[in-house]
């Protein structure tokens, strides 16, 4: 059995003592109550450890949590938010017995629920919660940061319930997953990818301070918000032991905020103790797995990873390290490539992050014999990415391709490096040079763009002759400002190893990609030269 000291906070608990209080009384800290971790609508960071304990042998009376049976669909409902859940239970085939797997493999589709994804489970439970608690009411706004899934559950609640919504997510995010908000009416505020989780301009940073400026607005903070893990413990986790008869032998899933690993895990340890294994992935360039040597990334190797809704740049309140028995690192050429697969060869129209969980799978069922049951989560589906990994050419333009997937006829000249090509090192402006000086430079030198590159050798981004004439017409930069204010920040970069045919498929739909070349100058200092390239005709021409 687990032990008895699991710092989480669902499932069976005990509360922690605190000022001289008993341990086994009836008020959890987590809950707020005892003022350690404060529950929405109080504000409070999303990565403070969670102070209450769970046991899996504790009785469930001990639990202080709000409770919520599981029930099935009606014949009719009387609204969309009565389609999430009781999702089904699907068996993989093909791709089980090619990895030579000898279990049975089954694969919770979430993206049956009403807004295509598990987070829709969450939404529900918080925005119920928070009505029933009364800080949630008409008039109320909705406020979330949020990788997107949980936002549209969001959006599909107020859109139901007639609360004004706005999200905010970062850059990276899908076009697709924009353009669902803002058809249930939700406003969406994006923000840069790269900025820490403690920045003022993170998500979480920007959601905080439009919850300080917006009268009854309230941040539900699926990040240490306790109905995330009971949403799963009430319901996923108790369906999958319903489907299966009890009878699991392992579970795999993604971790992202930490609520379905925390409240599947916990509810199944319960059931099944130590014949369950939990099994949780995380994606190169995240921080959520444990020990956190498996988090230490190849010297030079990039922390960014396409895979949507899945790590994080810290550990979320809501996570309990405890329940998870091993971790799974993936990568997006793994991933990508897997959730193609479960499209192409069991028909599951499954996002990204299936496809790290498949392929993780993949990797920790073999230890199973047969007889034993696996069960995989499918966080969500492909409408959301149709533009991204469903995309050959976004796809080709990554690199993420291999013998199981050709997604391309390939030509003469697309297995040649970039190297075979004569380009030369291109003019650099830095980014305090003014917009009046980049346009100036561009018209004497007849360039069409300029790489922007920071004191210490880093591209920063990329500004266009196009785009700094708009900006200027639209009033949304001056001739004096900083060229910093009209930079594209989010561009592609390959190597002088990087054959031609991806650099077309990059350009395809990117205007530019960024050509880097490391030099090694007395002390092995790096240096990054930049390149601009365009691919037109099966030519490659050398913009700067």
């Amino acid at each position: 059995m687990p032990s008895e000291n699991k710092t989480t906070n669902g499932g069976a608990h005990q509360a922690q003592p605190k000022d001289g209080g008993k341990a086994g009384a009836s008020v959890c800290p987590v809950g707020g109550k005892a003022g350690i971790v404060p529950q929405p609508p109080i504000w409070a960071p999303p990565n403070l450890p969670l102070p209450c304990t769970w046991r899996a042998e504790a009785p469930d009376s001990s639990n202080p949590h709000h409770r919520q049976p599981l029930h099935g669909k009606p014949k009719i409902m009387t609204n969309i938010l009565e389609n999430i859940g009781n999702t089904p239970l699907v068996q993989i085939n093909r791709i089980g017995k090619t990895a030579g797997l000898k279990c049975q493999i089954l694969a919770k589709c979430e993206f049956f629920n009403a807004g295509g994804s598990i987070k829709d489970r969450i939404a529900r439970r918080m925005v119920e919660e928070a009505e029933r608690e009364g800080y949630l009411k008409p008039g109320s706004t909705i406020i979330e940061p949020t990788s997107g899934n949980t936002g549209i559950g969001l959006a599909l609640a107020a859109a139901v319930k007639g609360y004004r919504c706005i999200i905010v997510m970062p850059e990276k995010m899908s076009r697709e997953k924009v353009d669902v908000l803002a058809a249930l009416g939700a406003e969406i505020v994006r923000t840069p990818t790269a900025a820490a989780w403690d920045s003022p301009e993170s998500h979480i940073g920007v959601a905080r301070r439009l919850n300080e400026e917006i009268a009854n607005s309230v941040i539900l903070d699926q990040y240490r918000n306790i109905f995330n893990p009971m949403a799963h413990y009430d319901a996923t986790a108790q369906e999958i032991l319903d489907q299966c008869d009890g009878k699991v032998d392992m579970v795999v899933l993604t971790a992202g905020t930490g609520g379905t690993v925390t409240g599947i895990g916990r509810r199944l340890k319960d059931a099944l103790g130590d014949k369950v294994k939990i099994v949780a992935v995380d994606p190169v360039g995240s921080l959520l797995a444990r020990p956190e040597e498996l988090n230490v990334m190849e010297e030079g190797t990039s922390g960014f990873y396409e895979v949507e809704g899945i790590g994080y740049d810290f550990i979320p309140t809501v996570l309990d390290h405890s329940v998870v028995d091993s971790w799974v690192k993936s990568r997006d050429h793994d991933s990508l490539i897997m959730a193609r697969r479960l499209i192409a060869e069991e028909g599951l129209l499954c996002g990204g992050s299936s496809g790290a969980v498949m392929w993780a799978a993949c990797q920790a069922a073999k230890e199973l014999k047969e007889g034993q049951r696996c069960v995989i989560i499918l966080p969500d589906g492909v409408r959301n990415y149709m533009t991204k990994f469903l995309n050959n050419q976004w796809m080709l333009g990554r690199g993420f391709e291999d013998e199981t997937l050709p997604l391309a006829q390939k030509t003469w000249w697309s297995k040649l490096n970039i190297s075979c090509l004569s380009l030369a090192p291109p003019l650099t402006v830095s980014p305090d040079i003014s917009v009046e000086r980049a346009v100036d430079i561009m018209r004497s030198r007849g360039f069409d763009q300029l790489p922007v590159v920071g004191g210490n050798g880093d591209i920063l981004g990329v500004v266009s002759m196009g785009n700094l004439m708009s900006r200027q017409l639209t009033g949304l930069v001056h001739k004096s400002d900083a060229v910093e204010k009209a930079l594209y920040r989010q561009f592609q970069k390959v190597t002088m190893d990087t054959n031609l045919g991806q650099l077309s498929s990059i350009l395809t739909s990117d205007h530019f990609a960024i050509v880097i070349q490391k030099l090694y100058h007395g002390a092995l200092i790096e240096i990054e030269l930049s390149y601009g390239t365009s691919l037109l005709n099966e030519c490659l021409v050398c913009f700067v």
